[in-house]
């Protein structure tokens, strides 16, 4: 078996300021030591972990901000990003040039995939071996089990956000040899997300609700996580009576429980009541200086940005989402907000250590990716797709009580785009509000990106996929570029 070149495709450094020293910093396993390497559990363990360390990696990129970079910057949120690089992509202007030697760029870095697929490559190396090792290594067969579930969670969570990003990806589904190379091309959205589909539906099979370690809450998948991966998927197809039918299967379950709204900061320390996936990064042992706090928090928040925030917030889109002044959202997440630069604070939970005779700010926020209420607000919206009007208003309701809200008052006909923009309000600055847009811009034909960053004939013409990076195509020729770039790179 021959490697495929999409996943090393040059030597390309990508700069991370993470320093996480619990599980995630486990080693990716090589091919050359597959030989001896899977012969117990606590193998296995490692291997996984080994996983989720590629994947924090991934969501780390572009100096900490891969994660929002994709999910938030280029959208109504902000009105200003005006930092090298972060400013073209807050403005969808995605095709800029950059040299090939600046392996740092940040442009560069967010075009590239590579650190997606050395994640499904280690996935995909745990799905062979995990089964090879004797059942009697394992402290049970629902140890054993669980391993080999989250793997397989790993596998369709990678799958799925590239496919959200670029569409058409290349699909590999096998652990392949280090030395040799072959180029292959782009597949079929379509075809991708079955896989994913397949992937998470066996990883709710395999994995348990609970979690062998109280200390993993959230930040390694359980079923819930798997669940809440499938509902996502299901939504992103348009497939909205799987979706609902998924989502409730973990709102009956009761096994996560919402955050009071005064204390809303706490759910992004991590492992809350509320979370069901989310990247570690919040333990005294972990935290980065350059991260979504960096380039969104100010003083007094972060003392060592005293003039205006490097990002800045959208004042007019926090007007309309946030139109009750009592809202404990917004009255707990956010800061200086009758200045001309208000701040978003879920990320202030920040420490301050000294290096080298400079004072470093040190986030310690998790990076929270599924919790209770986006699950609850995807069955709403879910609901009001299939015209279940009633159903769609209970559970966004539920949502609203949450923040001290009184029930929508809204038509059913504007009640989807209604849910979408609860779901603005309380995933705000948390990696969703991309995706939800363009769902709502499938259903609806609404634009809310911001008419610099997407107009409606730019989405239609699927401006929403971002563009490979040129270097990826100068190694591998059967990739070609996603339509809507094809002429501006």
């Amino acid at each position: 078996m021959k490697k495929l070149t999409i996943y090393i495709c040059c030597a390309i450094g990508i700069s991370m300021a993470t320093s996480c020293k619990k599980f995630l910093d486990e080693e990716p396993i090589s091919v050359s030591t597959d030989l001896t390497f899977w012969k117990k559990e606590s193998d296995a363990d490692k291997a996984v972990a080994g996983g989720y360390a590629l994947l924090r990696k991934t969501l780390n990129k572009a100096e900490g901000l891969g994660f929002y970079a994709y999910g938030d910057l280029p959208t109504d949120e902000f009105s200003n990003a005006g930092v090298f690089r972060f400013y073209e992509i807050s403005r969808m202007d995605l095709s800029i040039p950059v040299g090939s030697a600046e392996v740092n760029d940040r442009m560069m870095q967010m075009r590239r995939y590579d650190t997606f697929y050395s994640a499904i490559d280690q996935a995909n190396r745990c799905i062979k071996f995990i089964p090879t090792i004797g059942d009697d290594k394992f402290a049970s067969t629902t140890s054993k089990n669980n391993l080999l579930g989250e793997a397989y969670f790993l596998r369709a969570f990678n799958y799925f956000y590239m496919t959200r990003i670029w569409g058409d990806v290349p699909l590999v589904t096998e652990s392949v040899n280090v030395l040799d190379a072959v180029d292959v091309p782009r597949t079929k959205a379509a075809e991708v997300l079955a896989q994913c589909i397949r992937d998470a539906n066996t990883a709710i099979e395999l994995l348990s609700w609970d979690y062998a370690n109280a200390n993993n809450r959230a930040v390694r998948a359980n079923k819930g996580a798997a669940l809440a991966l499938l509902a996502h998927i299901y939504a992103w197809q348009g497939d909205y009576q799987n979706c609902s039918l998924t989502a409730d299967k973990i709102l009956s379950q009761n096994f996560y429980q919402y955050v009071n709204r005064d204390n809303y900061l706490n759910i992004f320390k991590g492992k809350s009541s509320e979370g069901i996936f989310e990247m570690a990064q919040s333990d005294e042992n972990e935290g980065n200086s350059f991260n979504i706090a960096h380039y969104t928090l100010k003083s007094p928040y972060l003392t060592t940005t005293t003039g205006t925030a490097l990002f800045t917030l959208n004042v007019n889109t926090l007007t309309t989402l946030f139109d009750t002044p009592t809202d404990k959202r917004f009255k707990t997440a956010f800061a200086l907000t009758n200045s001309t630069d208000p701040i978003c604070i879920k990320y202030s939970n920040i420490s301050y250590v000294n290096g080298q005779n400079v004072v470093n700010a040190i986030s310690r926020n998790n990076i929270i990716i599924f919790r209770l209420a986006d699950i609850a607000l995807l069955k709403a919206e879910a609901m009001s797709a299939l015209n279940q009007f009633d159903q769609a208003r209970s559970a966004l309701n539920e949502v609203r009580a949450t923040a001290g809200l009184g029930a929508w008052a809204g038509t059913n006909a504007n009640l989807f785009e209604g849910i979408i923009d609860e779901r603005g309000r309380e995933l705000f600055l948390e990696g969703h509000r991309y995706y939800d847009l363009v769902r709502l811009g499938k259903k609806t034909g609404i634009m809310k990106f911001g008419a610099e960053k997407m107009n409606k004939s730019d989405f239609d013409a699927g401006k929403y996929y971002w563009p490979l990076d040129p270097a990826l195509m100068n190694i591998n020729k059967k990739l070609t570029q996603t339509p809507f770039w094809s002429s501006k790179m």
